[in-house]
């Protein structure tokens, strides 16, 4: 099999299952099994000890299955190796409990569940945290300073869309011997690859794009197998491998990622720049436009910007909850990613937990309505958003 690093990210994630099935599938089959037999202890004991890859025992991830979506999934971001888990929070949770001791900072605007577990379950087990919004850089260096060993990083960031310049970013982390590590989920790395540029880990929900169909729920790590070895300890410990099934579906589901991430991030600039005119849009958060703040640096590290979008409405919250409710192909959903349009409002979903007060520091306003741009033609959902957007 040739060296596939220098090969396009399509053709990486058809043929980047390293280990072949004896029987010659091209796709790795169910190992729907939970534990290996071998011939002697000898040969137990080498895979057991992690000297030879083979299937062990499956809440280890030790299942074939598992390998081969882990391949794919490595060389989507460029990593020497990737972690599966059955949910994106599990992959925060395990990365963040393996190398959150030292303190870790939230940098910018965060997904809810993860400024949930920053917030409340890491400093509950003695872990220091700090959030700091992307505006506030004296802060973060003086916690650099201080000795605070991880920056975690969302860019573009969920819901506001800001961006942060990954480069910049490690640079001034690695400057103080602190890691970094990016949220990809909402860029993908069709559209951006954060190793490259300086960051130590990459993170996604694969429940989101990678998974791309609404079906599954799952999660993954990217990095150096000296950085994911501690982090596969909690994966082991916590039981949060995925199962194979599951492994199998999301394998099947990545031949797809690139032409899926295309269409959306076609659908979702011609939808941005559509409605940043609208009488009833105050604001379009969408890195794709010459107006976004973080247009500049958007453009320098990625490559397409994505199939989300935020919108700022001339309307309070009750007449953004009736505009939602009047959308006829976005279906009211908290999710993304999906072959479906999806419409949320981060108010009342994924930032519900923060106060009023910290929402409003956080620039989330009652008039947002978050928009993940699905795969259907894109003049429907044009007409769907104005008919609903007339209420304003």
């Amino acid at each position: 099999m040739p060296r596939l690093d220098r090969y396009g990210l399509a053709t990486r994630t058809i043929h980047g299952q390293q280990q072949r099935d004896p029987f010659g599938s091209p796709h790795m089959p169910i190992y729907d099994t939970t534990t290996f037999a071998f011939d002697d202890t000898a040969s137990l004991r080498e895979v057991g000890e992690g000297k030879k890859r083979g299937g062990f025992y499956s809440r280890y991830g030790m299942n074939p299955t598992l390998y081969a979506l882990e391949d794919v999934l490595a060389g989507l971001e460029g990593a020497e190796a990737a972690l599966s888990f059955s949910a994106g929070m599990g992959a925060i949770s395990a990365l963040l409990l393996a190398h959150g001791k030292k303190g870790v900072v939230g940098y910018g605007e965060i997904y809810g569940g993860t400024l949930g577990l920053m917030a409340k379950g890491l400093p509950s087990l003695g872990y220091p945290v700090d959030l700091v919004l992307d505006n506030e850089d004296d802060a973060l260096e003086r916690r650099l300073r201080e000795g605070i060993g991880l920056v975690f990083v969302e860019t573009p960031s969920n819901p506001t869309l800001a961006i942060t310049d990954i480069e910049k970013l490690a640079r001034q982390a690695h400057t103080h011997g602190a890691l970094v590590v990016v949220d990809n989920t909402f860029a993908t790395p069709v559209n951006q690859l954060p190793l490259p540029l300086g960051a130590d880990l990459v993170v996604h929900s694969a429940t989101k794009y990678l998974g791309g169909h609404s079906d599954l729920t799952a999660g993954a790590v990217m990095g150096s197998r000296a950085l994911l070895e501690s982090i596969d300890w909690w994966r082991q410990s916590l039981g949060s491998a995925p199962s194979p099934q599951t492994a199998s579906m999301l394998s099947r589901s990545l031949k797809t990622l690139s032409v899926r991430v295309a269409q959306h991030n076609r659908s979702a600039q011609t939808i941005a720049e559509t409605l940043q005119s609208h009488a009833a849009v105050r604001r379009v958060h969408y890195p794709g436009l010459a107006s976004h703040p973080g247009h500049e640096v958007a453009r320098r590290q990625m490559r397409g910007f994505g199939g989300m979008l935020t919108l700022e409405l001339e309307a309070d919250l009750s007449l953004t909850e009736k505009i939602a409710e009047s959308l006829r192909w976005f279906a009211l959903a908290p999710s993304l990613g999906g072959a479906e349009s999806l419409v949320t409002q981060p108010r009342t979903t994924t930032h519900v937990d923060l106060s009023d007060e910290e929402r409003q520091r956080r620039g989330i306003t009652d008039s947002m309505l978050r928009l993940s741009i699905g795969l259907e033609d894109v003049e429907d959902l044009l007409e769907d958003l104005d008919q609903a957007l007339r209420l304003a």
